[in-house]
């Protein structure tokens, strides 16, 4: 029997999972704390990709979803988020050369588009736009079937986008992206500001500082300014997905990550925004707006509609 080996590398922790081909079920999966003291992130990978090896047959490919600016093309990740020492770091020849088999590499937000596209809400749209909104805010675009990488692989960072001209700073150094006031960490943070500014909420009662998943339960409890929050955030997303509709014209947009999981209290708004901007009610047409539909697999199956990919 031959397999493919899907990896999603996150700043916390390595998860590798062991695909029959032609199966979404796999037959081996295991996760491990990305950093500890006496092993290096990279042993550990290649040692937990090694821990799920199969007995029983071949591995075709392995695909690796990572996190941070990816040249897919020449499998380098140039830096990855809270990985020491991951800079200008040429993954997919150190994984090649250990295993021997062919490896690709992919931003973990664009393969997120692609395994929602081949696996979950996506299936049967050529033309998809996913949006995944938690820590940061990343995104991923299906373009006629086909992933939409660019010329060096840093295509559809959809978070990347001014929204605030010298707003608030973003966690990649600049101001003012939908990231810095529409990611959960800027709705926890405009949160706190309102409190300090002596506008009423349940949220006082709550340790500084605040989460999103707080803000989150608070807004489903009635809170007025936890709604306000995810209004705000929503508005935001929605005047820059109508923009998205401009650029892609998507016949669904996909909504993922832990923020999405407010539900309509985030969605109701963002669709309002977005329907007041576009400019043509044609680009609404048959448009599909929803959420995600594979959790927290959704690196694993973006990594293994790469991995499968190589081979096809």
């Amino acid at each position: 029997m031959n397999y493919y080996i899907a990896v999603d590398v996150g700043g916390t922790q390595l998860r590798a999972a062991c695909y029959p081909c032609g199966q979404l079920t796999y037959s081996k999966a295991d996760r491990i704390s990305t950093q500890y003291q006496s092993t290096t992130p990279l042993e550990r990978l290649e040692n937990l990709i090694s821990s799920i090896w199969p007995g029983d047959g071949s591995v075709s490919a392995i695909g690796v979803a990572a996190p941070g600016p990816i040249d897919p093309f020449l499998g380098v990740i140039h830096k990855a988020p809270n990985i020491p020492g991951w800079v200008e770091l040429p993954l997919r020849q150190h994984l090649e050369q250990r295993f021997k088999i062919p490896v690709a590499l992919g931003n973990d937000a664009n393969l997120a588009a692609l395994g929602e596209w081949k696996y979950g809400a996506g299936i049967g749209h050529r033309h998809l736009v996913y949006l995944t909104i938690s820590t940061g805010i990343g995104g991923g675009v299906i373009i006629d079937n086909r992933l939409l990488l660019g010329a060096h692989g840093g295509a559809a960072e959809l978070g990347h986008i001014t929204v605030l001209p010298d707003g608030p700073m973003c966690g990649c150094g600049l101001r003012g992206h939908l990231e810095a006031v529409a990611a959960g960490p800027a709705i926890a943070r405009w949160v706190e500001q309102q409190l300090s500014n002596g506008v009423p909420s349940s949220l006082n009662k709550i340790a500084k500082p605040l989460t999103a998943r707080e803000v989150g339960e608070a807004a489903k409890a009635g809170d007025s300014l936890a709604i306000s929050a995810l209004e705000r955030a929503g508005t935001f997303i929605g005047s820059l997905l109508g923009d998205y509709l401009h650029i892609f014209n998507p016949s669904i947009v996909i909504i993922g990550g832990g923020v999405s999981k407010t539900g309509d209290l985030l969605l109701k708004p963002m669709q309002a925004a977005m329907e007041k901007h576009v400019y043509s009610p044609f680009y609404l047409d048959d448009l599909v707006l929803t959420t995600a539909a594979l959790g927290d697999d959704v690196g694993l199956m973006g990594a293994l509609a790469l991995a499968a990919s190589t081979v096809e």
